[in-house]
């Protein structure tokens, strides 16, 4: 998927949903969960927004978020995702703790 040089929190905040275009031209919509900042950069948690067959319902997506152009950039390194993921998890655990 892949994103527009738009700058993802102003979208999100005008009307909530985050367009990302799949590899067949297919517009799935999210929603954007959070914004973590792991090992020195900053990935953006996407949920989906309505149901569809690329994304399951309780999936997050990760893109690496580059705040300066307001890009979310793919992330082809599984580890890296399923780091990424842990770290915002246990975040989100230690969050809702306090």
């Amino acid at each position: 998927m892949s994103r527009e040089n738009e700058d993802i929190l102003e979208e999100e905040e005008n009307d909530g949903l985050i367009e990302l275009v799949d590899e067949d031209g297919k517009v799935i919509n999210f929603t954007l969960a959070g914004i973590t900042e792991y090992k020195g950069e900053k990935y953006a948690m996407l949920l989906p927004a309505e149901p569809n067959d690329d994304v399951a319902e309780d999936e997050v997506a990760i893109f690496r978020y580059i705040e300066k152009d307001g890009v979310l950039e793919a992330i082809e390194d599984d580890a890296l995702l399923e780091e990424v993921f842990e770290f915002w998890q246990n975040e989100e655990e230690s969050e809702e703790a306090n």
